[in-house]
């Protein structure tokens, strides 16, 4: 099958540190290349794939001090797409919906998944316009700010099973990954970690929208007693850090659509806390491969019962549901889906000739 892949431009494929979207790409294009399909990746031009790839910038935007007008080179990418849209069975956008307009007026088959949230008030309208287009989610909760939308499935995240190194025994040190935001409430994992008297590690970004709330709110909090602050890290430090925690806090405070970093501390055995909120419920197995909490008391608590978890069991979870192999079998199938209908809806209806 020739599949084109298209990435947004803010990261590399993979990224060379935080990045969730570009790293999900980056981990389907893979398998499916392994598994013998013929991939053109559409995507920053320090990416790193065995797929063809087709450069669109230099590097990727967010780490490029030159770049002003990020859309610019979206439209770029469009453009690109669209000239060699003729050579692919299918085309799989991870870009929103960027590509609806083009693809609409193309014979090629388009399956978009979408990322990010989708409750906010602007994709209401635009979501009803493109009732024809085929939306996958990755996650059943995500989807439900948009009931009437085309959904086709929900393929959850997978990652390479031998990415991360499984790690039996737990380590002394609470941990927190992601980004400083409001909404991911590393002040939270603080006060938590303050509570029960563990060390905390946070590796995490800060994009130029959260600093000052990185330099009003958190900064004060990191001077508390065993309060580290490491910045971003890629793949490569991640197993490390993740697999010698003795657990995650994910006390997000917002609508989540997936809770990538969940499955990256589940492939090392650790175990994760985290909040009820978005698709925790739906990632997370309380008891199992971590705790549900939904508020500071009961993370506490959690923290307490992280003994009573089995770490090979977490592992054998994750092995499971979310490999990259599974979710590339799960997009395949719907590739197919919509290549046989494709097939019904050009077909030429058989002409009979008169008696």
């Amino acid at each position: 099958m020739k599949i084109a892949q298209i990435a947004p431009l803010y990261e590399s494929v993979p990224p060379k540190y935080y990045g969730g979207t570009e790293r999900v790409v980056s981990w389907l294009t893979e398998e499916l290349v392994r598994q013998g399909h013929d991939v053109t990746l559409f995507a920053a031009g320090d990416s790193d794939t065995k797929a063809e790839l087709v450069p669109i910038t230099r590097c990727a935007l967010r780490l490029d001090r030159n770049v002003v007008d990020y859309m610019a080179h979206h439209i770029l990418l469009l453009e690109k797409v669209a000239k060699r849209a003729h050579e692919f069975d299918i085309i799989h956008s991870h870009v929103d919906y960027l590509l609806f307009p083009i693809v609409r007026r193309m014979n090629v088959p388009l399956l978009t998944t979408l990322h990010g949230r989708l409750d906010l008030p602007d994709l209401q309208p635009l979501y009803r316009e493109y009732r024809d287009m085929p939306l996958v989610s990755i996650s059943d909760t995500q989807r439900e700010p948009l009931p009437f939308a085309n959904w086709v499935a929900t393929v959850h995240h997978g990652l390479p099973a031998d990415l991360h190194t499984y790690r039996d025994k737990p380590g002394k040190y609470l941990a927190f990954l992601g980004r400083i935001s409001p909404e991911k409430r590393v002040d939270l994992a603080i006060e938590i970690a303050t509570r029960v008297g563990m060390p905390l590690k946070i590796a995490a970004k800060v994009d130029r929208v959260d600093r000052e709330y990185h330099e009003t709110v958190i900064k004060p909090l990191l001077k508390r007693p065993n309060i580290e602050f490491i910045g971003e890290i890629g793949d490569k430090e991640k197993s490390e850090f993740l697999g010698n925690a003795y657990a995650l806090l994910f006390p997000i405070d917002w609508p989540e659509p997936f809770g990538l970093v969940m499955i990256e501390a589940m492939a090392c055995g650790t175990p994760v806390i985290a909040r009820r909120c978005g698709a925790v419920p739906e990632v997370l197995e309380h008891g199992v491969t971590g705790f549900i909490v939904d508020d500071v008391e009961e993370a506490v608590r959690a923290v307490e019962q992280v003994p009573t978890l089995n770490r090979r069991r977490i592992r054998e979870v994750f092995e499971k549901r979310f490999t990259a192999e599974r979710m590339a079998f799960n997009y395949v199938r719907q590739y197919e889906r919509l290549l046989n209908k494709q097939r019904v809806k050009t077909a030429k209806p058989l002409v009979h000739s008169a008696a």
